[in-house]
């Protein structure tokens, strides 16, 4: 599975050379995963109230072409690894209307639960595991 975010630059996330600021990758991988997450009839904030939370712990960019102020752009955000307390989400950011790649990237994270010791997902949420575990894009399956 593959979830497509798309939206509209604002101003606000432009620099002084009028491209898309660097730090705002980070927070459009979040939401990304967050609506993939929604899509999947999760939420974060319901997997916190069962005391599972899942921080980001690698984070890596690759920035491949400028984007600017209201360009529309697409988030392509996959899970490329669940295996015990770890999960992989992948993101490719694209210019919605010529699919040119702007950036790659990917963020690790942890389960872990409210004292922040790792917990396996398979384990103690085996539904959410399950959901997760279904959606796996493997290499070579990563086409739109």
């Amino acid at each position: 599975m593959i979830h497509k975010t798309t939206f509209r630059v604002r101003y606000k996330e432009t620099d002084q050379m009028g491209l898309v600021h660097h730090s705002n990758y980070p927070v459009w991988f979040e939401v990304g995963r967050t609506e993939m997450i929604r899509e999947l009839g999760l939420s974060y904030g319901e997997l916190e109230r069962q005391g599972i939370l899942l921080p980001v712990v690698d984070l890596h960019c690759r920035f491949i072409a400028s984007a600017r102020y209201d360009d529309e752009v697409k988030i392509l955000t996959r899970v490329g690894e669940v295996r015990g307390p770890k999960l992989v989400f992948q993101y490719d950011v694209q210019k919605a209307d010529t699919k040119d790649l702007l950036a790659r990237g990917k963020t690790t994270h942890l389960w872990v639960d409210t004292s922040m010791k790792r917990v396996s997902l398979k384990e103690t949420h085996p539904k959410v595991y399950q959901k997760l575990s279904a959606v796996v894009v493997r290499p070579g399956d990563e086409g739109e």
